[in-house]
């Protein structure tokens, strides 16, 4: 074959370190456009980003270049030094140690760009560690409960 054909497509989910309701939604939509550069310069594509106020979920297409956890930590460690730097009283923000991949087929692909959007309506029924644990059982995903959250 004479080229790579790839279509990886992921729903990503961290947390806050603690889980602290950090993320105010006043300034949550230039945290998006700031992953959107980031995931442009590691050649992955944010198709879409939202946010409560202890977590964030968001729909990319990667690249066969990196590795995910190569551009979870980008994503992570450059929007931590963002926030820190542009929003004010957040110069002690952090993100947690872990995260979340779950692969997205493209059949699924407009559903879970409706469920990342429809982020408040879901949490009025599912804190961050219940939808958190129903991914992993979703997606069949070992997982001790003693150390899934910091």
């Amino acid at each position: 074959m004479a080229g790579k054909y790839i279509c990886v497509n992921l729903h990503l989910i961290w947390s806050t370190k603690g889980r602290r309701c950090l993320i105010d939604p006043e300034w949550s939509p230039r945290l998006y456009a700031y992953l959107g550069a980031i995931a442009q310069a590691k050649k992955a594509r944010l198709i879409e980003a939202n946010s409560q106020r202890d977590h964030i979920n968001s729909y990319v297409s990667m690249p066969s270049t990196i590795s995910i956890a190569e551009l979870v930590n980008a994503f992570k460690a450059n929007s931590t030094r963002f926030i820190r730097q542009s929003i004010p009283n957040r110069k002690w923000f952090a993100w947690q140690e872990g995260y979340g991949a779950f692969s997205v087929d493209r059949c699924s692909e407009k559903d879970v760009i409706e469920y990342i959007r429809n982020q408040e309506e879901h949490h009025k029924r599912k804190n961050f560690m219940e939808e958190f644990i129903e991914f992993l059982k979703q997606h069949g995903i070992d997982y001790d409960p003693r150390y899934i959250f910091d």
